[in-house]
């Protein structure tokens, strides 16, 4: 088969078009209250042999293209992730990770064989595919949500994590070899790909960010790319030595994310528009993919029961056993419960099963498909009313300023390039009252397109932009002290 110019030109009109509509759909989303990932999906499906005749029925592409979007979606949510977030509920979010989907996924087979009729090889590939929670819808969801950090952090861990053990199990059962290990066997194979995973992560994050603190690049614009190709590289290094690529690039781009890199907030917006372009091409893959023809009132009855049990029984009973040594609250178990939010991740282990031809996988692909699509209705809409309902909502929440840092490599200082937001508290704070490190100073006030030099009684106001130069040494300290001035106001310096 060729591929000529003629096609290409065929394949780019289609492709930026189909990319423009799923952008404009994310603001029609909002506005409507519908989640962006089932305009995709629909996108897809009409698209596909139901719609426009568009056909694509190569699971194994499909499953390829998948794993590569997963790979872009974990390092932009690795690299939006506050480690000062999670740092305190990473453990829980490890124990969710892996106990918590051992118990999902035993309990899940059992009622998927003994309620739904499942034999057992497909019992436990449902098991194993509606485990783990999508990272892109936590990371979309929750952070639109104004919830304690121990709640989102842990929903963040857990997300970034679980997808190493389920895509070791739903492959070995494809495969027919879930039994051939035993399960000591099984459990050893899991702790060495998330271990090994995660420390290669780990060492390929902190190196990098080592060596882009001292990359003088010609252009800003390198330094996305060369923080992507970073964490790329964890994913193929530790998929090279049989360890959990994905365990390794959230790693990876979660040290990267917290590092003291140059046009940091560039990278993070260039990793979001990479994350958004991913879920999109990946949606509308799937949905190509899907063929409505083929599914019946029965496999959408016995999808609507498959996820009444996995959100009602599976997923609480997970948390509560996985949680134990936490000694949560009822509030927050309930709410952890209730946000196992499923996206592409299950649709894209259902591609496993359905590239090796397992017996049944069709059918497993299509009612997988339809429990992603109702779990999507019903669970991310209601996410805010039921923390509001437990007393969860966090009033008054502030995020953080924008910061961005230029190195000036000469005077070993680095221009940090502020955004005073909406609900910043540095609105009506005078420069003088920042308090900044010794010889660190508000060099240069943008607003609304004028620039002035300020002083110290220069106030500060909403949609400000600040040029701060600072010494390097003192960098930190004085990007801590802009956000604290920033959530507590001018009152910071004596609250602390």
């Amino acid at each position: 088969m060729t591929f000529d110019a003629e096609q290409l030109d065929q394949v780019l009109l289609l492709g930026s078009a189909v990319v423009l509509v799923a952008i404009l759909a994310v603001r029609l989303s909002v506005l409507i209250g519908l989640p962006s990932l089932l305009v995709y999906l629909l996108l897809g499906v009409l698209l596909g042999e139901s719609g426009l005749g568009i056909g694509f029925e190569n699971a194994h592409l499909a499953h390829a293209l998948g794993f590569a979007a997963l790979v872009v979606i974990l390092t932009e949510g690795g690299l939006t992730t506050s480690w000062a977030d999670i740092r305190p509920v990473v453990r829980a979010g490890a124990l969710l990770a892996t106990v918590g989907v051992t118990v999902g996924v035993g309990v899940m087979t059992l009622l998927a064989h003994y309620v739904l009729g499942f034999d057992w090889e497909l019992a436990v590939l449902l098991g194993a595919v509606t485990a783990p929670t999508d990272a892109a819808a936590v990371f979309s969801v929750l952070r639109r949500v104004p919830l304690p950090r121990r709640l989102t952090g842990t929903l963040e861990a857990e997300s970034g994590l679980n997808d190493a053990p389920t895509v070791l199990l739903v492959t070995l059962a494809s495969e027919g070899n879930v039994f051939a290990h035993g399960i000591w066997g099984f459990a050893g194979i899991v702790v060495y790909e998330l271990g090994v995973g995660v420390l290669f992560g780990v060492a390929l994050g902190f190196g990098g960010a080592w060596v882009m603190r001292r990359a003088a690049l010609p252009s800003s614009g390198l330094y996305p790319l060369a923080v992507l190709s970073i964490c790329v590289l964890a994913y193929a290094g530790a998929a090279a030595i049989h360890a959990s690529g994905f365990a390794a690039v959230y790693a990876a781009a979660l040290i990267l994310g917290n590092s003291e890199l140059p046009h940091r907030a560039a990278t993070r917006s260039f990793a979001e528009g990479l994350g958004w372009l991913s879920q999109i091409g990946l949606f509308v893959m799937l949905g190509l993919l899907l063929s409505p023809s083929r599914i019946g009132w029965d496999d959408v009855l016995q999808a609507v029961l498959a996820g009444a049990l996995l959100s009602l029984v599976a997923r609480p009973v997970s948390v509560v056993v996985s949680t134990l040594w936490e000694r949560l609250s009822m509030p927050d178990l309930t709410f952890l419960s209730w946000a196992g939010l499923r996206g592409a991740v299950p649709i894209v282990l259902a591609t496993i099963p359905l590239a090796e031809g397992v017996p049944g996988a069709e059918a497993l692909f299509d009612i997988v498909f339809v429990i992603v699509v109702i779990d999507t209705l019903v669970t991310g809409p209601t996410l805010p009313w039921v923390a509001k309902r437990l007393g969860l909502t966090v009033a008054g929440t502030v995020r953080d300023l924008d910061i961005e840092s230029a190195p000036l490599e000469r005077i070993a200082a680095d221009l940090l390039q502020i955004k005073i937001t909406k609900s910043s508290r540095m609105h009506g704070v005078e420069v003088g009252e920042l308090r900044l490190p010794t010889g660190a100073s508000v060099a240069l006030i943008v607003r609304e397109g004028q620039s002035q030099v300020p002083d110290g009684r220069t106030v500060l106001r909403r949609g400000d932009d600040l040029l701060v130069v600072t010494p390097r040494r003192a960098k930190e300290e004085t990007e801590q002290r802009l956000r604290i001035v920033s959530e507590r106001g001018r009152l910071a310096h004596w609250l602390d």
